[in-house]
């Protein structure tokens, strides 16, 4: 009896171990197949580009078919193209290095950022303007904020006396483009280089931009222009400063101006060139 049961238990092992073997061999065989069908089909896909894209074309309709439908909604889907930002991924690394920096410094987002150093940088091309100094300006008057305004009715980034200066708007579409970043920072452009060419030198012409000209100072405007302007060129040089915070009494922020005095027989267009800080 017990020579039977051993037989039995013996025939036992022997089978699971044969089926056992014959799995790992299918198994195993298997995967040889599937990597040589693979292989092959890696190849044709290679040699026919053809079938490569149709067969993307077949995946992706499959996929699509099997999509959710969207949400109802009452967003439009065309409003990508009223926004005012941009990969910073897509900028030269210097203007990146810079967009990166501001964004840090002004805790604003760096993909708006990214549009408005682009645009800097096309502007300060065609003007021969130091695009470092362009955004200098925006950073002291409005600390890039486009919907700014002050009390005496600067407006949008760069701070445009939007009443003074309302024909330079009239081929965008009108006033109300004072709060389109980009409209407002080429209007802005063009009020500086007429204070610069009235006032015949850079710091001249910041006087002049901050509505101080017939004043004895201008309160640091100039001043806190130019050390922005020196931080961002080194920040395109790649020695990058420090964006630790200012202390708050020394933050620069849109502070009010005392307007320059109306001299006789002048107009208020020729008076009030620019914006106040």
């Amino acid at each position: 009896m017990k020579q039977a049961f051993d037989a039995t238990a013996r025939g036992l092992r022997t089978f699971m171990s044969d089926v056992a073997e014959g799995l790992f061999e299918v198994t195993h065989n298997g995967f040889a197949l599937l990597g040589l069908a693979i292989v092959f089909g890696v190849l044709a896909l290679a040699a026919r580009p053809d079938l490569r894209q149709s067969g993307e074309e077949q995946l992706m309709g499959w996929l699509q078919s099997r999509k959710p439908p969207p949400e109802v909604s009452d967003l439009e889907p065309t409003a990508i193209d009223r926004t005012t930002a941009a990969s910073p991924l897509e900028l030269p690394k210097p203007q990146a290095a810079v967009a990166y920096w501001l964004s840090k410094k002004y805790r604003v987002a760096v993909e708006p950022l990214s549009v408005l150093v682009s645009e800097a940088f096309e502007i300060g091309k065609r003007t021969k303007l130091d695009p470092t100094l362009i955004l200098a300006i925006m950073a002291v008057e409005s600390s890039f904020n486009p919907f700014a305004q002050s009390h005496v009715g600067a407006q949008g980034l760069m701070q445009v006396m939007t009443q003074v200066h309302g024909e330079k708007y009239e081929s965008a579409g009108g006033t109300l483009t004072a709060f389109d970043p980009v409209t407002n920072m080429r209007v802005g452009v063009k009020v500086l280089q007429e204070c610069i060419a009235r006032a015949g030198s850079l710091e001249g012409g910041l006087k002049y931009y901050v509505g101080a000209a017939n004043l004895p100072d201008d309160g640091g405007y100039a001043g806190k222009v130019m050390a922005e302007h020196a931080r961002l060129q080194l920040v395109i040089t790649g020695r990058a400063p420090s964006t630790a915070p200012t202390p708050p009494g020394m933050r620069a922020q849109p502070m009010p101006v005392v307007a320059p005095a109306k001299p006789e027989g002048t107009s208020p267009q020729k008076v009030a060139l620019a914006s106040d800080l």
